[in-house]
């Protein structure tokens, strides 16, 4: 999704207003919940930052174009035949980890290979029993599908001592092959990207003047990341300013996120102009406290999730339910990717180092979609396969 887009008649007026409130705004002091160290904010000092609008609106973009060519790999082994992988899910109700099994399952049935997914179901104990049950089965290949491989050592180290290639969905913070822990490779967009445009996109539609609520997990070393990249790259436009850094974990989003957002509101009110969260997921567990205090749908406060892109992200942004935008991971081009990568680990060959770009997807550009599905892939992966 990747093209240039004017913003909707309703978000421009509700911009200028709030562009007109953030004038007046006084002095103010934010901070991250549950920290005994977060970061303060202001909303004094000199507004707009040229500078920063300008490569914040070039990005913001080419990060929204949809029709772009398959950058991905075109050359690689040969399908390998008569495997099984098994896909270990730290939970199959959140959709980012529901979406690549669905991927994985797809490009297996057109390699030919046999797939197998256990759900973990969330819980540290359900994890472990679930990688210990894939390395009893002695697959082909076992997927660590999102979930950090540190919670389950004894099992990685058990699937490496037995010659069992390890592909990883968000299993690290950075993309590709690691040693410790000892993965083939490991599928994910750059977590830098994904704060940066975020960060962006806010800059760019604020033309400079924002007042920001950044919600994050702090308990998760990739979530307090990947907020932090955030803040630092919203601080690069002096007219945008952070009101509330707000540590939710995301195991209590659905019970906590209401209560905080109505606090939030009635501290900040109309000075409270744009939202970013490291998970599309707390917008949905947010909506009835906006509605509860008669916030319009279409913003503002204008929301966007810096990570997954699930289908129900799309479905508010589809229909400005206080959701105006997410950066989606390309679910099933990721879970075609695994596939290719396991392909190449049984051939013996280095993993492909393909690293999706980042991507933005609004109501203008996502053709009422639910999901971020890219062209070209599945041909490319055909092709390799010989398919």
């Amino acid at each position: 999704m990747h093209r240039n887009r004017k913003a909707a008649p309703r978000a421009v007026t509700a911009r200028s207003v709030a562009i007109a409130l953030l004038v007046a705004a006084t002095a103010l002091t934010g901070c991250e919940r549950g920290s005994s160290n977060g970061p303060t904010a202001s909303t004094n000092g000199p507004g707009g930052c040229p500078a920063a609008q300008a490569g914040a609106r070039a990005a913001v973009a080419r990060a929204e174009r949809t029709g772009t060519a398959w950058n991905g790999p075109t050359s690689g082994p040969a399908a390998v035949s008569g495997k099984t992988i098994v896909y270990v899910a730290q939970t199959m109700t959140n959709p980012g980890v529901a979406g690549v099994a669905n991927g994985v399952r797809d490009a297996a049935r057109v390699i030919g290979w046999n797939v197998r997914v256990i759900d973990g179901g969330g819980s540290p104990a359900g994890i472990q029993a679930a990688m210990s049950e894939a390395v009893a089965l002695r697959p082909s290949g076992i997927v660590i599908g999102g979930f950090d491989p540190g919670s389950t050592s004894q099992q990685v180290a058990q699937a490496n001592a037995a010659g069992i290639p390890l592909v990883g969905w968000h299993a690290v913070a950075s993309p590709g092959p690691s040693r410790r822990p000892e993965l083939f490779t490991n599928v994910t967009t750059r977590v830098e990207d994904v704060a940066r445009i975020s960060a962006q996109w806010i800059i760019s539609l604020s033309n400079g003047r924002a007042g920001v609520v950044l919600i994050t997990d702090a308990s998760i070393p990739f979530a307090r990341q990947k907020s932090e990249l955030i803040r630092k790259e919203l601080a690069t436009c002096a007219g945008v300013r952070l009101l509330a850094y707000e540590n939710i974990p995301i195991p209590d989003a659905s019970s906590r996120t209401p209560r905080e957002i109505s606090t939030l509101l009635s501290r900040f009110q109309s000075r409270w102009t744009y939202s970013v969260a490291i998970n599309d997921l707390y917008f949905a567990d947010a909506a009835p406290a906006f509605r509860a205090a008669g916030k319009q749908g279409a913003g503002p406060p204008f929301n966007i999730g810096a990570g997954d892109g699930d289908p129900s992200a799309f479905q508010r942004i589809n229909t400005r339910q206080y959701q105006a935008a997410t950066v989606p991971e390309p679910l099933s081009q990721q879970g075609w990717q695994i596939v290719d990568e396991f392909n190449r680990a049984f051939s013996a060959r280095p993993a492909s180092g393909y690293v999706a770009p980042v991507h933005v997807s609004t109501a203008a550009n996502s053709a009422g979609a639910t999901t971020w599905d890219p062209p070209g892939y599945r041909e490319a992966y055909r092709r390799i396969w010989g398919g």
